[in-house]
């Protein structure tokens, strides 16, 4: 079952790459920078961003309060700040693109079209893009190699 009506986990645009293989047999996008575009897609999503027709309902405060903003959580609201760095970590030429694929669920050729580039090119600079944003994360690391990995939560004690 989806999390949101209409919309297939399996259909997204970076789930197709990540999942398309070359005639070698690896696949499009590595591990990280496919982790990384679908964290930028959750961040995208709890922070309360996706465009809505309509009346959301769910979003109805049950009792009045006071003070404060009454229609985003602190959740969202670090949720909006961590898609922001993120854009920062890409930079103004990738973000646009990154956004327009894994968390407004464009397709490449759309994106290409939109903007007018050339036929292709939008695969290469989201391949660019998702590995800026994979190092941004620290993905990159974890996927080369055992330095990236956190080992304890805590400082060890000292005696």
């Amino acid at each position: 079952m989806s999390a949101r009506p209409g919309f297939d986990e399996e259909e997204t645009p970076l789930t197709r790459l990540a999942t398309r293989r070359s005639k070698g047999g690896e696949p499009f996008l590595s591990a990280a920078e496919a982790m990384a575009g679908e964290r930028i897609r959750a961040d995208f999503t709890r922070g309360r961003m996706t465009p809505s027709i309509g009346q959301r309902w769910d979003a109805m405060p049950r009792a009045p309060r006071h003070g404060g903003s009454n229609d985003l959580s602190d959740n969202a609201i670090d949720a909006r700040q961590r898609v922001d760095e993120a854009c920062k970590a890409v930079g103004p030429e990738l973000s646009g693109l990154i956004l327009d694929v894994c968390c407004f669920l464009k397709g490449l050729e759309t994106v290409e079209r939109e903007r007018q580039w050339p036929v292709r090119s939008a695969k290469l600079l989201l391949k660019t893009g998702l590995a800026m944003l994979a190092r941004h994360y620290g993905f990159d690391r974890e996927s080369h190699g055992r330095e990236g990995r956190i080992r304890r939560w805590r400082a060890p004690k000292e005696a």
